[in-house]
């Protein structure tokens, strides 16, 4: 049995459906009301805040996988997302099942250096010390060793279907609603954006990957690192459209916040747009060299006819 907590958002979406295609028959979905993927896909509510509802939900697993998420709301981060990965480390470490934990770079430092699975931790905000705090916790659990534990990291989304990213939210939905994209901050610095459906297949090669546990793993991403003035033209010519976007400043950025939770909200993401993104997965890429990763073109025509076929 292979058990995603966390079930439904769209990476655990996309993990289902490549688990049970090409790993497992046995897959067991745990949210606090998740929904099949799969026909045969085993339900089970859960809140990951309970303790002794996580160890049911991980009872049985060979494999578990933490993608869960919660609103963006940083106190609700802070009290609830430490307890629920405590909660799950505990039941795996009970249950002796492998642990494989789906990470953000919210840690990170937000300057323009090439990130590695080496880098350091230098979080800006209170998400990311938050996320710093979660990945030392599954670290303090690899050094343990007493069940085999891996992280896969993924840098900032873009895809099909209810993806959440700020460049599906201002570039890609406003195309597919006629409207003029926009762009955070700057349109000159590099971008790395994953594939929310490589992010998704990568997760499952290494959990079924025995000795990928035991290791950081940057998820494969497209080198091409495109501007976003680069990104909204390859987008606007997917969809037939003339280039033409604005630029949201940071000050208006701010200014909006004076009004809105969830723009305050955002705002500790910011710096990383002033820099180059140069998020590096060549590691997975010489591990698993017959990974197909995403072209950022291939990526916006299959948005573009999923978006069709609706």
């Amino acid at each position: 049995m292979q058990t995603i907590l966390g079930a439904n958002g769209q990476i655990a979406t996309e993990l289902a459906r490549e688990l049970r295609h090409t790993y497992t028959g046995e897959l067991r979905l745990v949210s606090r009301s998740p929904r099949k993927v799969n026909d045969t896909d085993a339900l089970m509510a859960a809140n990951l805040l309970d303790a002794e509802q996580t160890l049911k939900a991980v009872k049985g697993s060979s494999i578990v996988y933490f993608t869960a998420g919660l609103p963006p709301d940083t106190r609700v981060w802070e009290t609830q997302f430490p307890t629920m990965l405590k909660n799950t480390l505990d039941a795996c470490r009970a249950e002796g099942a492998s642990f494989a934990y789906f990470d953000n770079t919210y840690m990170y430092p937000q300057d323009a250096r090439l990130l590695t699975e080496d880098a350091p931790f230098a979080p800006v905000g209170r998400k990311g010390v938050v996320r710093a705090a979660m990945a030392s916790m599954v670290l303090e659990e690899m050094a343990r060793g007493e069940i085999p534990v891996l992280i896969g990291r993924a840098p900032e989304f873009y895809g099909p279907g209810r993806t959440q990213s700020f460049t599906n939210a201002l570039i890609i939905d406003k195309l597919q609603a006629g409207k003029k994209p926009r762009v955070p901050v700057r349109d000159d610095t590099l971008r790395t954006l994953i594939w929310t459906p490589d992010a998704s297949r990568a997760l499952a090669v290494l959990g079924n990957t025995p000795d990928a546990f035991g290791q950081t793993w940057h998820l494969p991403c497209c080198d091409d690192r495109p501007t976003y003035k680069d990104f909204v033209t390859m987008a606007s010519q997917v969809w037939g459209r003339e280039p033409s976007y604005g630029v949201i400043s940071r000050w208006m950025l701010a200014a909006a916040g004076l009004f809105s939770k969830p723009v305050r909200e955002i705002q500790e993401l910011l710096p990383r747009y002033e820099q180059d993104n140069i998020f590096d997965s060549t590691k997975f890429k010489r591990k698993f060299p017959e990974f197909q990763v995403t072209t950022y073109s291939q990526g916006l025509e299959l948005i573009r006819k999923d978006f069709f076929r609706q």
